[in-house]
């Protein structure tokens, strides 16, 4: 079998819910980062074989497989196909796992992947009624985040809320308040500090129509004892915050992924190899806890330690879990998530596993490192991780 690299990652800035990227339709976001792709590399859209995309909701303007969609609104030709990948949060990885499979079998030298999610623009749903006409009133529901019509028959300690599971997490595991919000601040200086220092101006490009230059969501100025005042989210004597959590975001994340030979047709080298994949699973409730194992079993596949990796990403859907998982792995905080994450840049769904991704790959290239893994908690008790090895070490 041949091997997957990683030739290029792009994304949207970040913005806030109810922000600078309100406006924008998620099947718009999704084609503004396919565009980019093809127009920075000069790629010919026609030799692109596939387009995988990762999408949470899809139950707004983004259905009717946003893959496919945001491939036509690019301008790619109609005889480019596409689907689209729903593992909720780590949709986007799982696609560049489905491309990295699909080009190491053969079936395809170059897919385009990534994954788009707009929390602002999910629409309320409202269940069709058992029988027609009822007298009742009905309740629309939210489909921005969390548990919705929720099957009866499943276990009620499954079903908590995201923030409820992970105060959970945080009794299990000792994790104090003043960690959590110690951490979130790191996120937030390491967000502004890689803006500043241009290291997102590669990886990042403008909506068009939307005035938004760099992620809406970090706040470089807080501190750790203005965030010990903000009061917990999701139980009266908890840990977790609105600061010490991800925000809800809007913005898309695309991976261009190809075949060793495919750097003929591309006209560039590859930044990384794709050199393990993992997935793990656990009861619902303990979804923060997956990525441990997932990386784990990356790591296994890859054949490599957690001594000989230089970098990893990540996604801070909470402090907590964050922390958990790091202290599992026993690796150097210093090297996990340099350039920010979740907390300060944002975490819309479907877009953060090619936005960690790409970041890898970013972070491997300009720091020399040889070996990085990506890893993301996902609801419903999942977590995936990708190992990516260096191209230039």
């Amino acid at each position: 079998m041949q091997s997957a690299y990683l030739y290029d990652a792009v994304r949207t800035p970040f913005g806030r819910f109810g922000g600078a990227l309100a406006a924008v339709r998620p099947d718009d976001l999704a084609a503004t980062v396919l565009s980019a792709v093809v127009q920075r590399t000069g790629l010919d859209p026609a030799v692109v074989d596939e387009v995988v995309l990762g999408n949470a909701n899809g139950a707004g303007e983004e259905n009717r497989n946003v893959g496919r969609m945001a491939a036509l609104l690019a301008g790619l030709p109609t005889s480019v196909s596409g689907s689209t990948v729903n593992r909720l949060c780590g949709s986007s990885l799982d696609a560049a796992m489905v491309g990295s499979r699909t080009i190491e079998t053969g079936d395809a030298q170059v897919v385009l992947t990534g994954g788009v999610e707009s929390m602002t623009r999910a629409p309320w749903v409202l269940p069709k009624a058992d029988r027609p006409y009822p007298a009742g009133d009905a309740t629309l529901v939210s489909t921005t985040l969390g548990w919705r019509l929720v099957n009866p028959r499943m276990p009620r300690e499954w079903t908590v809320s995201l923030g409820e599971a992970n105060e959970q997490l945080a009794h299990e595991y000792g994790i104090s308040r003043q960690r959590q919000d110690e951490f979130a601040v790191r996120s937030h200086e390491l967000a502004d500090l890689a803006w500043s220092h241009g290291f997102y101006n590669d990886l990042v490009v403008q909506v068009p129509g939307a005035e938004l230059a760099r992620d809406e969501s970090i706040r470089p100025g807080t501190s750790a004892e203005a965030l010990s005042r903000l009061t917990t989210s999701f139980r009266e004597s908890g840990t977790i915050t609105a600061g010490n959590a991800s925000p809800l975001n809007d913005g898309a994340s695309a991976v261009l992924l190809g075949s060793r030979d495919a750097a003929d047709v591309l006209g560039r080298e590859p930044w990384a190899r794709v050199a393990g994949r993992g997935s793990f699973a656990l009861e619902p409730h303990r979804f923060g806890f997956a990525p441990v194992e997932a990386a784990n079993r990356a790591l296994a596949r890859a054949g490599i330690r957690w001594d000989q990796v230089a970098a990893v990403e990540l996604n801070e859907a909470f402090a907590v879990q964050s922390l958990a998982c790091l202290d599992a792995w026993g690796v150097d905080p210093g090297i996990v998530n340099q350039h920010g994450g979740a907390i300060a840049i944002g975490h819309p769904l479907g877009a953060s596993g090619g936005r960690i991704l790409g970041t890898l790959a970013a972070t491997l290239r300009h720091a020399g490192g040889r070996y990085g893994v990506a890893a993301i908690c996902i609801g419903v008790g999942q977590g995936l991780a990708v190992v990516l090895e260096n191209a230039a070490a």
